[in-house]
């Protein structure tokens, strides 16, 4: 705060932060691999990355814990998670100013459509032909990632700063 007024929010200027020092990680990045790789892509992997974590963590304890089904763990956990991985991009990752109502609805869209392919699709379906659930989580989690990237920088958070 300077003379009262604020200069940035404390989300934004957190935000600044976590992308200054995403670019600065894919400066040192080896073999011409900072030509090729955006700043929010190392920002989205490290953010899904924690929140796939969470994922992982929250379907074990619903699964094995509560003992759910496998669907009904996969769900209640993914939607928990994907909330939190929504926040922390929007803030942290493409910084984004738009209103938040209109990318919400975008971004359930393209949750749904991730959900039905690959959490039930793939993850389910290795489970049934006998691949252990974290596993199947996992395989699953690797197809999502390129998906929901695209969606998140193209289309929902579209009016991030490059």
């Amino acid at each position: 705060m300077t003379g009262g007024t604020p200069t940035l929010s404390n989300d934004q200027d957190l935000g600044a932060r976590f992308h200054d020092l995403m670019e600065v990680v894919v400066r040192w990045l080896p073999f011409g691999l900072c030509r090729v790789i955006a700043p929010s892509l190392l920002g989205f992997a490290l953010i899904n990355g924690f929140t796939f974590g969470v994922d992982l963590l929250l379907l074990t304890l619903f699964r094995s814990g509560l003992g759910l089904p496998v669907p009904l763990a996969f769900t209640i956990a993914y939607v928990l998670a994907f909330g939190l991985s929504f926040v922390l991009n929007r803030a942290l990752n493409f910084r984004s100013h738009a209103p938040v109502g209109p990318q919400a609805g975008l971004y359930a869209v393209a949750i749904l459509i991730n959900y039905l392919a690959f959490i039930l699709g793939v993850g389910s379906a290795l489970t049934e032909i006998g691949l252990q659930y974290h596993l199947s989580r996992i395989v699953a989690g690797a197809c999502e990632a390129a998906f929901m990237y695209s969606v998140m920088r193209w289309v929902i958070f579209r009016d991030a700063r490059p």
